[in-house]
């Protein structure tokens, strides 16, 4: 992962879990009964093409052209989880947690394409937020802001308010983040 640009490692670091009981799944000799709760979990959060692309890599395809049209996150994913088949020294640790200053960037990206309709960004974040309040304290205010960043508040004291210092800068970066990524 190493030799991976940061934002595609952050990507593999969040879904480390996932990609992991893919591959461990995948290799067993059951591994269509097992596997399938799993993918159909995935399509439930509306990763119906990652699923397609799954399902053609873990029956055999191990072709980059069995990608297809994935966005950026899902090829991340699935190519995580073919070279994962291919060599397993290179799955990720599933218990790693994400490094927070790249947080940031891929919060504001899917908030603001979830704000500007794609429901795979909205599910995802959705899911993210709920798993956010599910942690509690600071996690559970930052869940809070989520919607509010999606429906355009941009007012940093309004959001911010009652947050301690670390989810208050991660706040504040993705404000940043989401104003570089505004059209002028």
């Amino acid at each position: 992962m190493k030799n991976l640009p940061p934002k595609h490692q952050q990507i593999i670091t969040l879904h480390a879990p996932f990609i992991c009981q893919v591959v461990q799944l995948s290799q067993q000799p059951d591994n269509g009964a097992a596997l399938e709760p799993i993918l159909k979990q995935a399509e439930a959060s509306g990763w119906h093409a990652l699923v397609r692309a799954i399902r053609q890599i873990t029956g055999g395809q191990r072709n980059p052209s069995a990608l297809g049209n994935l966005d950026e996150e899902d090829r991340v994913i699935a190519e995580a989880i073919m070279r994962g088949l291919q060599d397993p020294t290179t799955l990720p640790d599933p218990d790693a947690r994400p490094e927070p200053t790249l947080a940031a960037p891929g919060l504001a990206g899917m908030i603001q394409a979830a704000a500007n309709g794609n429901v795979e960004a909205l599910t995802l974040i959705s899911n993210m937020a709920e798993q956010m309040s599910r942690a509690g304290g600071p996690m559970a205010r930052l869940a809070g802001i989520i919607r509010p960043l999606i429906n355009g508040e941009r007012d940093a004291d309004k959001l911010c308010r009652g947050m301690n210092e670390q989810t208050r800068q991660l706040t504040l970066d993705i404000l940043s983040e989401l104003g570089r990524n505004q059209p002028h």
